[in-house]
């Protein structure tokens, strides 16, 4: 029998483990209501001998299944499997939260640590034999047991895992693919923290006043509330997180600087210093592709995609170039659109990237009469949550009750309980929306605990939804632009599929679905963000209250679909990136730069538009297996959550009918059915994929 025993340095750290039992927040049952993380009692020294009695408790669950006399079945083997490893679970929550959203050196270093303690330890599970032909004697007979639906796409799932990560390998290639995996943890953990350090080490600090020429007062102010952060008290900083570089790049009247921002944000991880990931990528890259050939694949994107939605390469080529075919005019038109402004203006220079959001701003105002900053006093932050949390409960009746006095790793989370029609309790949600220097940029939704079912009782889940949005600045709160508000939007979608979920296996609750799946009922809320009827329920001016006004929801309305050539571009771009890089059978002599150049060459890319995210700074793909190969999924969700929304617009932006269809087919079920059968029962019928074009103005 294989032991499921942890490497030496960790036995030996068993000692320190149990003489810190007692005094380690992690181990006890959290005394914060609802089960909540007990955050102002934890260290980073509680961290690693919890994660080490975590491994200790999981192998001891494992060995007792893998040790039962019993006949393998679904409930001593799947549903076992699927209970196992509670503190491990509880640990890697509260820490995955944290090295993503408040990180610091120490944390780091554990991490760092860790990672190869942790992939080694899940290795040995998932490569167990014993534990694998348990598994398979369940998947193979199945039909004697009269499994649920649920049950089924559970035991599947558990499968293909095990095969995925090679459990029908020869013992020499198990051990080829342990070091695989121990490698892919660490590049992970390195691409990451070096796209950290290169954000956080740029800073542009503007002393004399006439460089701010364009800069309305707002960003001026926000500048300042920086400079006194970054010791530059005085002066002006900008750095690279988005609430302060879109601003410089609108409004900026100075050119150089406007491409001294651009350049910087576009360069990171590409300076050839000690954060530099060119390497990464490609040790990254051969790793991926080494593993994907190990497990009979030719191509990364092919062992990817086997099990979602999209299930081969050719399939999102094909949504992609459709895409792709429509949008490229648009921008080129754009292009010409803004290059014609600027020669009316008596430049005499060609459109650059950096020249991009100044002179759409131009425009935008010229076509629209649409000034952002005549929109953003609408837009507080709170406003914002507020009328997310108005649509769910105009949709589902649902309620979001803030707690106050809930532990919190950080002063600007809030924490909300969320209740049911009844009032009985769905779950807790924590909004964590300012960007700061421990925090990745982009915005996301984490779980501190997944919804099951345990014992006949149900298990309700703990949610929270992380952003990087502008900041408060004095006395003015934190005031969103429309990107911004509908990201906010975009990751409540993203919390609601948490905190709805009905399911009794945390193996297919919630966000457990296929990559190119989860996206839809995240991108579907941002289609409520900006219609006229919602705007009128949230928008209200900060300080005097007043609704937003017909002329200002008409002038959104129609500029909704501006510049949509350009975002459509963008993101299509590096989608299709992520595919080019991730269908090589081969990187001998393979140059991120070069990689890049050749797909930009490839598409047709103009010299205008970048990629949304360069090789070296693309956290998606390159952090974690997360979106590889897999970026194109926003896109084939696009198809998914335009057509779900036409529902909604039939029937009725609020039709409680249909939102009852949409939260018992796909809000509550998880992974726990077949996604194109959850999008069917809801539909009735197939996607639209013409309704992607449609709503971004492409048809």
């Amino acid at each position: 029998m294989k032991k499921l025993l942890l490497t030496t340095c960790v036995a030996a750290m068993m000692l320190s483990c149990n003489q810190q039992k007692n005094e380690n927040p992690l181990f006890s049952e959290s005394t914060a209501p609802f089960g909540a993380p007990m955050f102002e009692l934890i260290e980073p020294a509680h961290y690693m001998p919890a994660y080490v009695k975590g491994f200790e408790e999981h192998n001891e669950d494992i060995m007792c299944i893998i040790n039962s006399t019993e006949a393998p079945t679904f409930e001593n083997t799947i549903a076992a499997l699927d209970r196992a490893g509670v503190l491990l679970d509880k640990v890697g929550s509260v820490f995955g939260n944290m090295t993503s959203a408040e990180t610091n050196d120490d944390l780091i270093g554990i991490q760092r640590e860790l990672s190869p303690l942790s992939t080694s330890h899940f290795d040995n599970i998932m490569l167990n034999d014993q534990l694998f032909e348990r598994v398979k004697c369940v998947y193979d007979n199945q039909e004697k047991e009269n499994l649920t639906e649920e049950q089924t796409n559970l035991l599947d799932k558990k499968y293909k895992q095990f095969i995925s990560s090679g459990a029908l390998l020869s013992a020499e290639d198990k051990e080829k693919l342990k070091e695989i995996n121990k490698n892919l943890s660490l590049l992970y953990i390195k691409f990451s923290n070096n796209v950290l350090n290169e954000t956080n080490a740029f800073k542009l600090v503007i002393e004399d006043e006439a460089q701010l020429a364009g800069l309305p007062q707002w960003v001026r102010d926000g500048a300042a509330e920086e400079a006194v952060a970054k010791g530059e008290k005085g002066k002006w900083v900008f750095t690279l997180a988005k609430p302060s570089l879109i601003p410089f790049l609108q409004y900026s009247d100075v050119r150089e600087l406007r491409e001294k921002m651009y350049t910087a944000y576009n360069a990171r991880g590409n300076n050839n210093n000690e954060n530099d990931n060119k390497e990464v990528v490609k040790q990254i890259l051969q790793q991926r592709l080494e593993r994907a050939q190990l497990l009979g694949f030719d191509t990364y994107a092919d062992m990817a995609l086997d099990n979602r939605m999209a299930k081969n390469p050719e399939n999102v080529y094909t949504l992609l170039n459709k895409i792709w075919d429509a949008a490229l005019p648009k921008a080129q038109q754009e292009a010409a659109e803004l290059q014609k402004m600027i020669k009316a203006e008596g430049g005499d220079f060609k459109l650059a990237g950096w020249d991009w959001w100044y002179y759409t701003e131009k425009v935008r105002k010229e076509k629209y009469a649409l000034d952002e900053s005549e929109i953003k006093p609408y837009f507080a932050v709170d406003n914002v949550r507020e009328g997310a949390f108005m649509v769910a409960n105009n949709l589902w009746g649902i309620k979001f009750k803030e707690l106050y006095g809930m532990p919190v790793y950080h002063q600007d989370v809030k924490v909300f309980e969320v209740l049911d029609t009844d009032d009985s309790h769905i779950g807790i949600f924590y909004v964590d929306y300012f960007p700061r220097p421990g925090k990745k940029a982009g915005a996301w939704m984490s779980s501190y605990r997944d919804q099951y079912v345990e014992n006949g009782k149900d298990i309700r889940p703990i949610i929270v939804n992380v952003g990087n949005f502008s900041k408060p600045v004095g006395d003015t709160p934190s005031l969103l632009n429309i990107d911004e508000v509908e990201t906010l939007f975009h990751e409540f979608g993203h919390g609601l599929h948490g905190l709805l979920t009905k399911c009794n296996y945390a193996g297919v609750s919630g966000t457990s679905v296929a990559r190119d799946f989860v996206e839809l009922p995240s991108q579907i809320m941002e289609h409520w963000a900006t219609h006229p009827e919602v705007l009128k329920m949230y928008a209200k001016h900060y300080q005097t209250g007043e609704v937003i006004s017909d002329e200002l929801i008409e002038k959104i309305s129609k500029a909704s679909n501006f510049n949509n050539g350009f975002t459509t571009t963008e993101l299509v771009a590096a989608a299709i990136l992520d595919l080019d890089m991730h269908t090589q059978n081969s990187y001998e002599g393979f140059n991120a730069l070069a990689a890049e150049k050749e797909t930009a060459k490839r598409i047709g890319l103009i010299d205008e538009i970048a990629f949304r995210y360069n090789t070296t700074f693309f956290n998606h793909i390159f952090s974690s297996e997360g979106y590889a190969a897999g970026y194109y999924s926003y896109l084939w969700a696009e198809v998914l959550d335009a057509d779900a929304f036409d529902a909604f617009v039939e029937n009725g932006i609020f039709d409680q009918a249909t939102a009852k269809l949409f939260r018992e087919n796909i809000l509550e079920k998880g992974g726990s059915v077949e996604p194109m059968k959850l999008y069917r029962n809801f539909r009735g019928q197939d996607p639209n994929p013409d309704a992607l074009l449609r709503c971004r103005g492409l048809k």
